[in-house]
């Protein structure tokens, strides 16, 4: 199986590596510390394909360090502590660890004492907030350093650089005649450019190989899902999804999931979008939708890819099949309007707190009627402010489930909300 070229030309120092020079450049502190060999435990935070663990193998390279990589999705602590006991024997490693952010905490907590102690060297690499995806134990005991989508001008270097150094490459002579396309559809990563620019040589025809922006838009078409994560079309296909759910399709919602997940599109993003349209789409027209989506975001968020599919694939059938209601949400969206039309209206004073006795001096609580004292656990009362009293805010959608309450609010409050 041949390499990819991305993996056929990473540079192999700091020099040769493309972007980031505010982390890389002259004078810059991981330079400074990579030239000194005074390696820090760090984290590297940035999207996919800026150099993350292209800078942790040069770190290894030029430190001489042995290096281990582990990747969160298929290591434990098990994997953890025999790196740590292969340092302890045979003296400081660096351990490389993709995606940290999806160690949980005890896994993180395996770390901390070998990163304190020296022993080991931690490069982590992440794409989420490390503020919020990593423990503060072991945060507190590395450096961050932020790594930023490739620019322009450094995407067209990397083409120019796998062009004329790569062997197999300098076999065939391609000849770039364009490259708006193959940076544009890279979206800042240098892996995705990469990946494109060999799959479009391979598939090009004629001598000389000519690479222009049609045969690269037409290949990332046949090969790879068209699918950019910062760009327009994650809201075009994201929005395409939540439609199709929302209009009952689920052919239409799973080829558009299929195409985000071929696309790489972050398994949380996913899950959470459907978490939202189990309430603002379905509500209590099906209460179980929620409850569903909730486990199914737990799940892909433990599992992740390629596992993460099947359960995002269940969730996402079962809501596009379940009785739909915006109710709850049209409801909150009325009653926020009210708050803003209406201010600090007071709260009646039979449903006030009374904790102290003065409160109650003052009449807060007084004329209050415990619910369940009465008969079906209900008696009329006034729970608005006196000035929008018998203001309605939610009405029920017309399925089986809300027409059964808005029965029962008919029951319980006769004329009073026009139920």
């Amino acid at each position: 199986m041949q390499t990819p070229l991305a993996e056929r030309i990473r540079p192999k120092n700091l020099d040769q590596l493309v972007g980031q020079e505010h982390l890389t450049g002259p004078g810059s502190i991981l330079r400074v510390s990579v030239l000194k060999e005074i390696i820090p435990s760090m984290i590297l935070w940035g999207p996919s394909g800026t150099g993350k663990t292209t800078i942790a193998s040069i770190i290894s390279l030029t430190t001489g360090l042995p290096f281990y990589a582990l990747s969160a999705i298929s290591s434990g602590v098990k994997e953890i502590r025999e790196v740590i006991d292969t340092a302890k024997e045979k003296g400081r490693v660096i351990l490389f660890i993709d995606e940290i952010h999806r160690f949980n905490k005890s896994q993180q907590d395996a770390l901390l004492g070998a990163v304190e102690k020296g022993i080991i060297t931690l490069i982590g690499a992440t794409t989420e907030n490390p503020s919020f995806e990593i423990n503060s134990a072991l945060l507190s005991r590395c450096q961050v350093f932020v790594l930023k989508p490739l620019q322009e001008e450094d995407l067209s270097k990397l083409i120019d650089y796998a062009v004329k150094e790569d062997e197999l490459l300098k076999k065939i002579h391609p000849v770039i005649a364009e490259k708006e396309a193959l940076i544009s559809l890279s979206g800042g990563d240098g892996r995705k450019l990469l990946n494109l620019l060999e799959l479009s040589i391979l598939s090009a025809q004629g001598d000389p190989v000519i690479i222009d922006d049609k045969l690269v838009m037409q290949t990332a078409q046949k090969k790879v899902a068209l699918y950019d994560k910062q760009g327009e079309q994650h809201y075009d296909i994201i929005s395409a999804f939540i439609k199709s759910i929302r209009g009952s399709d689920p052919n239409g919602a799973v080829y558009w999931l299929a195409r985000m997940i071929e696309g790489g599109e972050d398994v949380t993003f996913i899950a959470r979008r459907l978490l939202i349209l189990a309430s603002e789409d379905i509500g209590n027209a099906n209460p179980t939708a929620l409850v569903l989506a909730n486990a199914a975001f737990e799940a892909v968020s433990k599992i992740g890819y390629p596992e993460a599919r099947i359960i995002l694939s269940q969730c996402t059938i079962y809501l596009a099949t379940s009785a739909k209601s915006n109710a709850s949400y049209m409801a909150i969206e009325k009653a926020l309007g009210t708050v803003r039309e209406t201010g600090d209206l007071p709260v009646p004073f039979a449903i006030r707190n009374a904790p102290t006795k003065l409160m109650k001096d003052l009449g807060y609580n007084k004329g209050y009627l415990y619910a369940h004292d009465f008969e079906n656990n209900f008696t009329p009362q006034e729970y608005l402010p006196e000035n929008i009293s018998g203001k309605t805010f939610y009405e029920p959608g017309k399925n089986q489930r809300e027409e059964e309450l808005r029965r029962f609010l008919k029951e319980r409050w006769r004329n009073k909300y026009g139920y």
